[in-house]
């Protein structure tokens, strides 16, 4: 498979992996010229019913999200990517990439890490692969 990528979606939190799968994301998109979409899933599963309750607790935590997103899309930018999106997405991150993000990005590649950072996304990057209708590169 040689064919030019448009669109690159990436999946990011701190992880080593998801670091490892941006850089080789602005890599391709550097490469193809293609757009780079980065998604980070603010995973509501992870907070106890007492923050999920607390609206101004969810709203701190996405807002923060949405900052170090940003810092993600300055990262690309500066390494030369000219199209670049960032998306904050609810929910559990496998299934809400599969079943929200990819259908309303229409990436040509999904590029995610093999683990995340709470130890967890080891079997999201295996549902990803599984389940996403497009090709899927899980970097370790």
């Amino acid at each position: 498979m040689d064919a030019q990528l448009k669109r690159i979606l990436v999946g990011v939190d701190d992880s080593e992996d998801a670091l490892m799968a941006f850089d080789y994301a602005i890599n391709l998109a550097l490469k193809d010229n293609a757009e780079l979409v980065i998604v980070s899933v603010l995973e509501n599963d992870e907070m106890n019913v007492f923050q999920a309750l607390d609206k101004d607790y969810v709203h701190g935590e996405r807002d923060a999200l949405e900052k170090h997103i940003l810092d993600f899309k300055q990262q690309a930018q500066t390494k030369g990517v000219k199209n670049v999106q960032a998306i904050v997405a609810e929910g559990d991150p496998g299934e809400t990439i599969v079943r929200e993000v990819i259908p309303a990005v229409q990436p040509d590649l999904l590029v995610i890490g093999a683990r995340a950072k709470q130890g967890v996304f080891g079997s999201q990057a295996a549902y990803m692969a599984k389940n996403a209708p497009v090709s899927v590169t899980v970097v370790r």
